[in-house]
C-alpha cells in the first residue's frame, strides 16, 4: 500500500525581541483554520475573522431539537493531512480525535433497485463488480492502476505545488498528456469497463468537489484511487469535532479567531495588502492577508477593482460556476437500521440529469442523491432511539434564476417521499426535527457567487494555472487557501491549498 509523506515546514527563528508579524485569516473554514495553524507555526501573530458565530465555515454545525447536524463535509480522507496540522501545534492528533474507519464506504442504489457497494480491498471490489459484470473485473483492475497513476502524479506531486506561472504549467503538461488528462473522468472508465452501471460507481466521485463527471478532466479520478487506498474515515462527535479541534490548536497557539466579524474589504495600498476592512467599519493592519473566503467574492467583492488585472468583473462573470446543493438535514423518532453511513441513491437518469444541472441550469422533476446517516458510526449525535441524517441534491447554481422562497417546501417534500418509497419507510410521520438549506444560503450565508457550493468548477480550463493562484495575480502580501484556489475543493484539497502556503509565503521571523 501507498503511504503519503509528509514534509514538515521548518521552525521559525525569531530574534529576541524582534517584532512578531501579523497575519490576517479571512474566514474559518477548513483551508484558513489550516492556513492560521501553519502560519502560528512560522511565526505570524495570527487573527482569524469569521462571519458567522462559530469555526467552521461549511463545516459549521447546527445544533437543534437534542440532534447534531454536520452542515457540510462529511467525508474524511487522508487523515495524515490532520495529524500534521496537530503536530505543527505541538499536540498529537489522536489524542483529541478519535477516527473511525468506514466500511463500506458508500452503497449505491441504482433506480431499478439494485446495488453497488464500494468497499475497503480490492479483493472485496473484485468481487462486487464480478457480481454486476464479471467481464469488467479486469478493466476495473486496469483502471484502479491507472488512477494510482493519476493519484501519484496529480495529487503527490502537484497538489502542493503553486501554479504562479506558464512554466510550471509546462513542466507538467507532459505528465497531463501521458495520463489522459483530456479524457473526463466518466470518459476514463468508459475507456476500461462496459457496464453502465460500473461506469458510474467509477466515476461519480467529482460531485463531491463540484464537478460533472461527464466535463471534468480525468485528473479528478485520483479521488477513486485515494479513497479505495487510505479508506473513508469518519470522526466520532462528526466532522465539526474536527473544527473544533483546530480552533482550540488555533487558541493554544497564542492565536485569535474572532466571530460575527464580517470582511467588507481587502486594504491595498502601494500594490500590497494592508489589512481589512470589517462591514462594522473596523479597520485592522496586518503584513499579509490570507483569504479563505470564495475566490470569487475575494475578487469581486473584497479587492478594489481598480488594482484587478486578470480577475476583472467581465472575467469573472465569464467563469464556470460549480452546481449548487439543497440539503435537507432531519432527525427521526425511530432508528433505521441497515441504512448505511453514506448512500448514493441514483434516480432514472444520470447523464441528462448532470446536464440539466451543470448546462441547462433546470430545476429538473428527478434527482440523484446523497444520504449520509451518521448514527451509523455515532449514536451520540441523536438522542436515543433516534437517528440523525441529512440528504444532499445537486441542484443549479441561482443562475438558474429557481425561486428557493417557494421552491424549497415542494423539492423537499418530494425528497422526502423519494426517500420514503426507497430506503426510508414512513419517512416523514418520523421526522423530528428538520431544516434545510438552498442555493440561496449558499449566497447569503457563506458568500459564495451564484450561490456556487464549491466555487469555480473544475474544468480543465479552471484547474492548476488556470485557477486562481495561492499567491494572488492581483496584489502582494495577499494569499488564497480552500476549494476555489488551487488545487481545488474537499478536505484534502482544501487542506492541501494551506499546506502550499509553506512554499510562498516569507517565515515570520522574515518580516520581523
Amino acid at each position: 500500500m501507498s503511504s503519503l509523506t509528509l514534509d514538515r515546514p521548518r521552525p521559525p527563528v525569531v530574534r529576541p525581541g524582534a517584532r512578531v508579524p501579523h497575519a490576517i485569516v479571512i474566514g474559518s473554514g477548513f483551508g484558513g483554520l489550516a492556513a492560521a495553524i501553519r502560519l502560528g507555526a512560522r511565526g505570524y501573530r495570527v487573527t482569524v475573522l469569521e462571519k458567522l458565530d462559530q469555526p467552521g465555515g461549511r463545516g459549521s454545525v447546527f445544533r437543534q431539537d437534542g440532534f447534531t447536524f454536520d452542515a457540510g463535509p462529511t467525508i474524511v480522507t487522508l487523515p495524515q493531512l490532520f495529524e500534521e496540522l496537530w503536530a505543527l501545534a505541538g499536540r498529537k492528533f489522536s489524542d483529541d480525535i478519535t477516527l473511525k474507519q468506514l466500511d463500506p464506504l458508500y452503497q449505491i442504489r441504482f433506480d431499478d433497485g439494485e446495488t453497488f457497494t464500494e468497499s475497503n480491498g480490492i479483493e472485496a471490489m473484485r468481487r462486487e463488480v464480478g457480481r454486476l459484470s464479471p467481464g469488467d473485473v479486469e478493466g476495473y483492475e486496469r483502471f484502479l492502476e491507472k488512477s494510482k497513476a493519476i493519484y501519484e502524479v496529480g495529487f503527490e506531486k502537484l497538489s502542493n505545488v503553486p501554479f504562479h506561472s506558464l512554466t510550471s504549467m509546462a513542466k507538467v503538461l507532459p505528465d497531463f498528456v501521458r495520463l489522459q488528462s483530456w479524457r473526463t473522468v466518466h470518459g476514463l472508465a468508459a475507456s476500461y469497463v462496459k457496464d453502465s452501471r460500473i461506469r458510474t460507481a467509477l466515476s461519480f466521485h467529482p460531485l463531491f468537489i463540484g464537478g460533472n463527471p461527464f466535463a471534468v478532466t480525468s485528473i479528478y479520478c485520483l479521488i477513486t484511487y485515494l479513497q479505495n487506498t487510505f479508506g473513508v474515515w469518519f470522526p466520532m462527535g462528526g466532522t465539526g469535532a474536527l473544527v473544533k479541534g483546530l480552533a482550540g490548536l488555533i487558541e493554544a497557539q497564542g492565536n485569535t479567531i474572532r466571530y460575527d466579524a464580517e470582511v467588507a474589504a481587502i486594504t491595498v495600498e502601494g500594490g500590497a495588502a494592508t489589512g481589512v476592512r470589517l462591514v462594522s467599519g473596523e479597520t485592522i493592519a496586518a503584513d499579509i492577508v490570507v483569504s479563505n473566503a470564495d475566490a470569487a467574492w475575494t475578487y469581486r467583492h473584497l479587492l478594489p477593482a481598480e488594482v484587478r488585472r486578470r480577475w476583472t468583473d467581465r472575467k469573472l462573470g465569464k467563469a464556470r460556476y460549480s452546481m449548487s446543493l439543497f440539503v435537507w438535514y432531519f432527525g427521526t423518532k425511530r432508528q433505521y437500521r441497515g441504512v448505511p453511513h453514506h448512500s448514493i441513491l441514483l434516480g432514472p437518469r444520470y447523464k441528462e440529469l448532470l446536464r440539466d444541472i451543470f448546462d441547462r441550469k433546470v430545476l429538473a422533476p428527478d434527482f440523484s442523491l446523497y444520504l449520509h446517516h451518521p448514527t451509523a458510526t455515532d449514536p451520540s449525535l441523536a438522542p436515543p432511539g433516534c437517528d440523525a441524517f441529512y440528504v444532499l441534491s445537486p441542484v443549479p447554481h441561482l443562475g438558474s434564476g429557481v425561486d428557493w422562497a417557494h421552491a424549497a417546501e415542494p423539492y423537499r417534500r418530494a425528497i422526502s417521499d423519494f426517500l420514503a418509497r426507497t430506503v426510508l419507510p414512513g419517512l416523514e410521520e418520523n421526522v423530528v426535527s428538520s431544516r434545510i438549506i438552498t442555493p440561496l444560503d449558499f449566497h447569503t450565508r457563506y458568500r459564495s457567487v451564484l450561490g456556487a457550493a464549491f466555487g469555480f468548477e473544475p474544468v480543465f480550463t479552471q484547474s492548476a494555472w488556470f485557477r486562481p493562484h495561492n499567491r494572488s495575480e492581483e496584489v502582494d502580501r495577499l494569499y488564497l487557501v480552500g476549494a476555489g484556489t488551487h488545487p481545488g475543493a474537499g478536505l484534502p484539497g482544501v487542506l492541501s491549498s494551506a499546506r502550499v502556503l509553506d512554499s510562498i509565503v516569507p517565515h515570520g521571523a522574515d518580516l520581523a
